[in-house]
């Protein structure tokens, strides 16, 4: 009986308190896991609260609030994730640690909202933020006694930076001007990609090592697109919910829908699930390339509540027009950024050739402000023609578009 309590006493400490996976213990053949699914569920959570926001404040201040809030979220979800991909296991202290950022993910989408706005709730994201950022660091700060000496020379590197944005938002935090609030968190953000964007020129073999994109996290990255994407749908819905819903009302609301089908196709076969190719720059660029992109999508979601609220309107308001087609153009311009990362191969070559014409089309009909049908109807032709054109080039090779 002795021996039993003592397997199941050490059993659970095993479970409980097992060391993580060191770096390069990478499982090439690992899968996303139900429980990454429920960690990034709760981002849609963040997401709709700040896009809800911008939707209601659809100015060139709300769309700065927006992508600052926004790219701190993306922050926390990045080192989340990729901790969890390189170092995770299927064990109690990986749920704890990530039930335990769910629970503070969960009490930060009550702040996120108006967090660049109200002086109270910037206060307490600030606060419930640093909070968020200091658990996930102490996760990568306990590798280092599991790593090589370079590896923990590396960790150590990695972590010290996370510091110096906690150090901001936790300032920030105490600070009573909201607008100066708001710079600093710019100027975490700021500093985040300035640290990571020196690491990647630094040509180190030990960052390649230790920041693999595998095949599991090319998957993770797919399926948080398709959360964002999620936004264009309760952009359309909100907008229709909103307004008298007649036809040219209901028509702008499926021709914007569209404009979310065409982001869709767009990535899904060009980059989706893909991997880029093995060196740093590739990675940071595939990496970072994202975050726009995803910026662009929830951005456009938020726009198309105004888009349908104004469908009777001769021309599209500046402020919505803008929103949607600058959207719509950063979007493209960060997948043709993500392309050039692929494996080239010739039914791809001129891909991001044609996402950047797509860009720009976009601005032009931002700056020409039709109306919210032709406005919709003339953003969805322009993405449609960028994967016609890829379909057609890949089709001559004898490609199907698809293939990876």
């Amino acid at each position: 009986m002795t021996n039993q309590t003592d397997d199941v006493s050490r059993a659970l400490r095993q479970w409980f308190f097992g060391p993580p996976r060191a770096h390069g213990e990478v499982l090439d053949d690992r899968t996303v896991t139900f429980l990454e699914l429920f960690y990034d569920l709760v981002f849609v959570v963040l997401i709709a609260q700040i896009a809800h926001t911008l939707a209601s404040d659809v100015t060139w201040a709300g769309a700065r609030d927006f992508a600052i809030v926004f790219t701190l979220i993306w922050i926390a979800w990045i080192n989340g994730s990729f901790y969890h991909e390189l170092h995770g296991r299927n064990d109690g202290r990986t749920r704890n640690y990530t039930f335990a950022q769910m629970a503070l993910l969960a009490l930060l989408a009550v702040y996120a909202g108006h967090a660049a706005a109200d002086q109270s709730d910037g206060r307490s994201f600030a606060i419930v933020y640093a909070i968020l950022l200091t658990l996930i660091a102490l996760q990568w700060f306990s590798l280092r006694k599991y790593d090589t000496p370079d590896m923990a020379a590396l960790t150590t590197r990695f972590v010290f930076g996370m510091g110096l944005t906690i150090t901001i938002v936790v300032v920030s935090a105490f600070v009573a001007d909201q607008d100066a609030r708001l710079v600093l968190w710019a100027v975490a953000i700021g500093l985040t990609v300035l640290g990571t964007v020196l690491q990647i020129f630094r040509n180190d073999p030990q960052l390649e090592e230790a920041f693999r994109i595998t095949e599991s996290i090319a998957e993770r990255f797919g399926l948080f697109t398709i959360i964002v994407l999620g936004e264009v749908v309760v952009g359309v819905a909100g907008g229709l919910a909103e307004a008298d819903r007649d036809g040219l009302t209901i028509a702008t609301g499926i021709a914007s829908l569209v404009i979310g089908f065409g982001f869709w196709w767009n990535y899904f076969d060009f980059v989706g699930q893909r991997q880029p190719r093995p060196t740093a720059l590739n990675r940071g660029m595939w990496n970072f390339a994202h975050l726009p992109m995803w910026l662009a999508i929830a951005g456009a979601g938020a726009g198309m509540v105004s888009l349908v609220e104004h469908a009777g309107d001769s021309r599209t308001p500046a402020n919505t027009a803008w929103l949607i087609a600058g959207s719509t153009a950063l979007m493209a311009a960060a997948l043709a950024v993500i392309t050039v990362t692929m494996k080239a191969h010739a039914g791809r070559r001129f891909v991001p050739f044609s996402l950047a014409a797509a860009a720009a089309i976009s601005l032009l009909l931002g700056a020409l402000r039709p109306a919210p049908l032709v406005l919709a109807l003339a953003l969805s032709a322009t993405l449609a023609v960028v994967w016609l054109e890829a379909f057609v080039r890949h089709a001559r090779v004898g490609s199907p578009l698809g293939d990876r």
